[in-house]
Formats: C-alpha cells, structure tokens, sequence
C-alpha cells in the first residue's frame, strides 16, 4: 500500500521524499535504496539521518507508477515504503 500519492507531468523532472523521522525514533538512516517499474525513470537520489529523496523523470501520460524507498539505519533495522506517481499532462 502507497502511503502517499502525486501527480507529476510526464515531461516533468520532480523530487520527492519519504520523512522516516517518526519511525526511526531516534535511529538514523545509513543506506537508502529507490526501486521503480519501468517507464518512469530515477534520476538522483539522497539521504539525510531522517529522510529520502528521489527524483523522477518521464512517464506516460494516464499511467501509475509505484516507487519504493527501503532503508536500513544505524540500529540494523530495513523497511521500505511506497509511493504512487500518477502521470498526467497539465
């Protein structure tokens, strides 16, 4: 399940993050990994103690995309989340 939706043009380049900080409960993160299906692409990502960041290019128009953050922290803990990409033309 997404724990969160957007809409993002397909010719649009947008960044869009995942805050774990109430999660972690005073852990960090050490290692963050984006996975997504194909047709929308992964351009660069980054992380903080607290939270991820991708950005997403591309898409076709009418079409969801799921993309998916797993991260591991400092305490040996991994989980992952997803969000939804809904690609229209504005």
């Amino acid at each position: 399940m997404a724990i969160a939706s957007f809409n993002k043009d397909p010719e649009a380049m947008l960044d869009y993050h995942i805050n774990w900080s109430d999660w972690l409960d005073g852990d960090t993160i050490i290692a963050s990994e984006w996975v997504t299906e194909s047709g929308i692409s992964i351009v660069a990502d980054k992380f903080s103690d607290t939270v991820a960041v991708v950005w997403l290019s591309g898409g076709e128009s009418r079409s969801r995309y799921e993309v998916t953050n797993r991260i591991t922290t400092s305490g040996s803990r991994i989980d992952e989340r997803t969000i939804r990409i809904k690609c229209k033309h504005k």
